[in-house]
């Protein structure tokens, strides 16, 4: 099932697979800043959550830098350098 964050709301699922699309120079996040939205998208998962993103885009929102922060120390954050 393919879904918004939005929609999930009150809902778990046992893999979550979170898309953000969002990357750009100026480091904007747009929607990814609402904490509810954050909050909905990050304690949905029951076994697995997988989060695709722009590490330096989303670290620039200090939730979602704890959030990277928390992962690399779980060793659980993987970096794809540019080439």
């Amino acid at each position: 099932m393919i879904n918004t964050v939005d929609s999930f709301q009150g809902q778990e699922k046992d893999i979550i697979i979170i898309s953000c699309v969002r990357s750009n120079e100026q480091a904007n996040i747009g929607f990814l800043l609402d904490e509810r939205r954050i909050n909905v998208a990050l304690t949905r998962a029951k076994h697995l959550m997988l989060v695709v993103g722009n590490g330096y885009t989303l670290g620039s929102n200090e939730i979602w830098d704890s959030f990277l922060t928390f992962c690399e120390k779980q060793k659980s954050y993987y970096k794809i350098d540019k080439q």
